[in-house]
């Protein structure tokens, strides 16, 4: 026997709500993300982390709201506290691997594909293991099918949003890129809901809380609180310009890249030395020996040097 699921017993405010606070999560993650590709080395795996904060802390936030609206005709349902505490975590650490990989390895097919796809399973992830959490008198099971939708669509739209990030500069593809991880998080969440299956009379799980929606919305503290950090840091960060790299006397500058690089910088020449004889005093006469002159060449060793460019 099933049980009768219902995933807006809220009404249409709770999934409202739930891709808002996606999408505030993937704006200040991705924009972290595309300001660290414009960023120092020493700067760069702080951004980074913290954009993965708050990507994952918005995926998180968004699955608490939601799951206020959850539902099983007449079964009380409570979540296991450590599995609960563990999805951020888990989430969030995966998606700061996607985001690296984009981070470090720019706008190539197999980092974007890498790193969306990596990204997109710690949406999944956050999803079924808060689900592992639930506790109810019954059994949950899930349609393969829909459940590998799910996972398509959180695959598909991470990567589209890290793909936007990393080919486009300004504001507006990052909050497009927002929008679409937001969406992509919380249209994953609905197309996983509608793969549960409750069945009644299986094994569940005990329970101690009576109130599993106050347990929820006390949970809503902490990634508001990552949300509203990564915001004040953003918000604070003055914006620097991109710098000229074509050097002094130069007109114009190439456009910029993917990754903030403006143009390649001019090779910096040494001044040619005078043409000097064996004894590095006089110059080579103009019917001096062949002989010296190869000496004096091949007795010059190493590796050119790189570090003109």
């Amino acid at each position: 026997m099933q049980g009768t699921i219902d995933g807006f017993s809220h009404g249409p405010g709770t999934p409202v709500a739930g891709l808002l606070v996606a999408c505030l999560g993937g704006v200040l993650g991705l924009l972290c993300a595309a300001r660290s590709l414009r960023t120092p080395r020493p700067w760069k795996p702080g951004r980074l982390a913290l954009g993965a904060a708050a990507l994952g802390s918005g995926v998180w936030g968004m699955y608490l709201i939601t799951m206020t609206g959850f539902a099983v005709e007449g079964m009380p349902i409570d979540y296991d506290r450590f599995t609960t505490l563990a999805c951020p975590i888990v989430g969030s650490v995966m998606a700061a691997a996607g985001i690296f990989v984009v981070g470090y390895r720019g706008s190539t097919p197999l980092a974007l594909v890498t790193g969306g796809s990596v990204t997109g399973l710690s949406l999944a992830t956050t999803h079924y293991l808060g689900m592992d959490a639930v506790r109810l008198p019954g059994r949950l099971e899930y349609d393969t099918t829909t459940v590998a939708l799910s996972v398509l669509i959180a695959v598909v739209g991470a990567t589209a949003a890290l793909w936007l990030v990393v080919s486009h500069r300004g504001l507006a593809p990052v909050l497009v890129a927002g929008a679409v991880m937001g969406g992509a998080a919380t249209g994953m969440h609905y197309a996983a809901m509608a793969a549960l299956r409750v069945r009644v009379g299986g094994t569940g799980h005990g329970s101690e809380s009576t109130s599993p929606t106050g347990f929820l919305a006390v949970l809503l503290i902490v990634p508001g609180l990552v949300l509203l950090v990564t915001a004040v840091v953003v918000l604070s960060e003055p914006r620097r310009a991109a710098p000229d790299r074509q050097g002094p006397g130069r007109s114009g500058s190439a456009p910029a890249g993917p990754c903030g690089h403006v143009g390649v910088p001019r090779q910096r020449m040494r001044p040619r030395r005078p043409n000097r004889g064996p004894s590095r005093t006089a110059p080579w006469g103009p019917g001096g020996d062949r002989a010296d002159r190869t000496a004096a060449r091949t007795s010059r060793g190493g590796s050119p040097d790189f570090h003109d460019w």
